[in-house]
């Protein structure tokens, strides 16, 4: 098989005519050379230069071999640089899978960013609403990175990027109003805003229920908890959200569990050398997660 090497060497043999002048081009041994020019001449089973007394000449196969070898040398430099920009993180395509409450949350000031600074690297996202899902799809290959809650399993590496606090969204003028956070038991028969099996909270939320011996009552189920706090706000039921859900501007109440409830954020890697992905990890743990703090909107509260 032919070598970039042994290309090198015709192009330059060609261009100069001279062995002695394709060697110093090279930085190499005029007998390098030879032998180079040696062994693709037995490849191709004809000569692509003529020996003569002072120099060579081109033959018509030589002259025909360099053109096309320009053109692979040329790939060859283009190979080399994008692997060293995509490297260096100024080129490739970078995938990203996230749970979709985390999406503006918390990626959208790293994708933003990285918008800006990086305009020739490609960022394609995807959203999911159950963690393990996601696992699934960065285990076939098909996202690189996963940021969202702790899977029940994965064979990616998973590093921990923080906490997000699980809060209770009610609509103004709910009992909970009064209060500064909301106990478990406070929560009993209330009406509940569930979830779709489809989403992890869903899981989630019926065994928190069962640990605290907790009877809910689900009024409707939604694959959203972004709708889930939605609704809730207008009246429909209570709901338990992410932080990280609560991006609309509707009037509501929200108040922290007491105790308080959290769970993990974190951050799959499929491969753990795509320095790609390394570099957008190492962006997403500088900025570290958004304020917990919760806030109503537009409720005048009495206490």
């Amino acid at each position: 098989m032919t070598t970039l090497r042994a290309l090198q060497c015709l192009v330059a043999l060609i261009d100069s005519e001279s062995v002695t002048e394709a060697a110093a081009m090279l930085h190499m041994s005029q007998s390098a050379v030879s032998h180079q020019i040696a062994g693709l001449e037995r490849e191709l089973g004809t000569q692509v230069v003529e020996r003569l007394p002072r120099g060579v000449r081109p033959t018509a196969a030589g002259r025909a071999a360099a053109n096309e070898a320009r053109t692979a040398l040329e790939a060859a430099a283009r190979a080399i640089e994008t692997g060293r920009q995509v490297g260096g993180g100024r080129a490739g395509r970078l995938r990203i899978a996230c749970s979709e409450t985390m999406t503006v949350w918390l990626l959208a000031p790293v994708l933003k960013d990285w918008s800006r600074r990086r305009p020739e690297v490609r960022l394609d996202l995807a959203e999911f609403t159950s963690a393990d899902r996601m696992t699934e799809h960065i285990a076939a290959g098909e996202s690189d990175i996963g940021v969202g809650p702790r899977p029940t399993t994965t064979a990616a590496r998973i590093e921990l990027l923080g906490q997000e606090p699980m809060v209770v969204v009610a609509a103004c003028g709910h009992r909970f109003a009064a209060k500064s956070s909301v106990s478990v038991i406070e929560l009993a028969d209330e009406p509940f805003v569930h979830y779709d099996p489809a989403n992890g909270l869903s899981k989630w939320l019926d065994e928190f229920a069962a640990q605290h011996q907790l009877s809910t009552m689900p009024v409707l189920r939604t694959r959203s908890p972004r709708t889930a706090a939605q609704l809730a706000a207008s009246g429909v039921g209570v709901a338990i959200v992410p932080i990280s859900a609560l991006m609309s501007q509707s009037a509501r109440i929200v108040r922290h569990l007491d105790p308080e409830v959290r769970r993990d954020v974190t951050v799959q890697i499929g491969n753990p050398a795509d320095s790609l992905a390394q570099r957008f990890v190492a962006d997403l743990r500088r900025r570290g997660l958004p304020c917990s703090e919760v806030a109503d909107h537009n409720c005048e509260i009495s206490a």
